[in-house]
Order: structure tokens, then sequence, then C-alpha cells
């Protein structure tokens, strides 16, 4: 009996390029091309039904040598159905931190992918309203990039008229 990840290699071989057990989680490692209708058929095909995209986040690998690429993109899905849990990875390299927005997929992901592009820049294409949502708009940088210098002076913000 094949894994969900493995079935999910099988399905989709031209998207999934690796396939991982993380502490009992599947998890498949994606291209950024086509990930919106990857996840989509994630969310409507019967046979998986991620209906719900718990969370997604993204890790900057600036320091890890052994690395190819800068970030990584993780789509925490999980299946109401099936009681069942996916990690989904997509790695982004430095010259291009962009990736395709799954708002029309999951409307939770606004919030989400807004979180990401300000606290580590990876701009999310086709993103209906991508500005700071922690950050105010004047802040310069992005404070989850390895690289961010903690201690550079930011615009002061006075009150408003």
């Amino acid at each position: 009996m094949l894994s969900l990840a493995e079935r999910l290699k099988e399905k989709f071989p031209n998207i999934v390029t690796g396939v991982l057990d993380l502490k009992g989680y599947p998890t498949v490692v994606v291209k950024k091309e086509g990930i919106k209708g990857f996840l989509r058929s994630l969310k409507d095909d019967p046979e998986f039904g991620f209906n719900f995209l718990m969370d997604l986040s993204a890790v900057d690998y600036l320091f890890w040598e052994e690395k190819e690429f800068r970030f990584e993109i993780i789509y925490n899905l999980f299946s109401l159905s099936k009681n069942q849990r996916l990690f989904v990875k997509v790695p982004l390299p430095e010259a291009d931190p962009a990736i395709d927005s799954v708002t029309s997929v999951w409307a939770s992901a606004n919030w989400y992918e807004r979180e990401v592009w300000d606290m580590f820049g990876v701009r999310f294409n086709g993103h209906p309203n991508l500005k700071r949502i922690l950050m105010y708009e004047e802040f310069k940088g992005h404070p989850l990039k390895k690289d961010y210098r903690y201690n550079q002076r930011q615009p002061l913000i006075g009150p408003l008229n």
C-alpha cells in the first residue's frame, strides 16, 4: 500500500519532486510552477479532500550551505473528512522569491500570504491585496529574513491628522 505522499508523487509526477516523512506526517516537495493547480486538485479531488488550509509559512535558509535555494514556502493542509494532514514544501530561489497566490483556492490564504510577504519578502503573484499586515507601511525591509539588520533605524511615523 502506497503512502499518501507516494500516491501524490505517482499521480503528479511532473510537479512532485520529493517525498518525505517528517515525524509521521506525509510531506511532498513540489515545483513552484503549477502550485495553484496542484493545491486545487488536493482540495477538490475526493481521493484527497484537503479542504482546510491550516497554515502557510516560510523558512529562510540563507546560511545553510547544502540548500540550493534560499526560501521555502510550507503549506499545512488538513482533510476534515479523512482526518489527515499533509505538508507541501515549495523551494524558492533567492533571485526570484515569488510564487502564485492560492487565495482563489482558500480564502484564508489571504492573510497568511500577506504575513509571509511582510516578514520574508516573498511575493505572491495574483494576490488581491499584497500589503503589510504586521509591520507599518513605511517599515523598511522584511524582519524575518536572515540578512535583515535588526538594529537599523526605521522611519518614524507620527499621529495622523
